[in-house]
């Protein structure tokens, strides 16, 4: 068994588009429409293009604004991005307007930061050591 696919929900496909690839750097891989105004669109590091895919999803369960609202308000990362250095990665982004909920923080084994997606999420970068 392997993860080939997971998910983040976004309110805005095409706004979530234009921020993984053209601010976080990402890759579209599918972009399939599904009907209405879904699309199976999923996006993959450059470093690995056949590697796990990330499907922007559409966030139209009712259940999902309530709960990706909490996990905001709480300032708790939908899910997290591997990179080589969060220093250098927060600079960058920082750079190019990306809001950042917690600055880069050396928790010992690792250093994270938290930036919002500007789809209704915050997403963790984090950096092993």
């Amino acid at each position: 068994m392997r993860i080939t696919i997971t998910s983040v929900l976004v309110h805005d496909q095409a706004a979530a588009e234009r921020f993984y690839t053209e601010v976080l750097g990402f890759v579209k891989k599918h972009d399939v429409p599904m009907g209405g105004d879904a699309r199976w669109l999923t996006v993959v590091s450059p470093d690995n293009p056949d590697g796990t895919e990330l499907l922007l999803e559409p966030d139209a369960h009712p259940a999902a604004k309530p709960w990706k609202d909490a996990l905001v308000g709480d300032g708790i990362p939908y899910t997290q991005f591997a990179v080589d250095d969060v220093k250098a990665e927060f600079d960058r982004l920082r750079a190019l307007g990306v809001h950042f909920t917690q600055e880069p923080t050396d928790m010992g084994a690792f250093t994270t930061a938290v930036l919002d997606d500007t789809c209704g999420n915050l997403i963790q970068i984090i950096q092993m050591h």
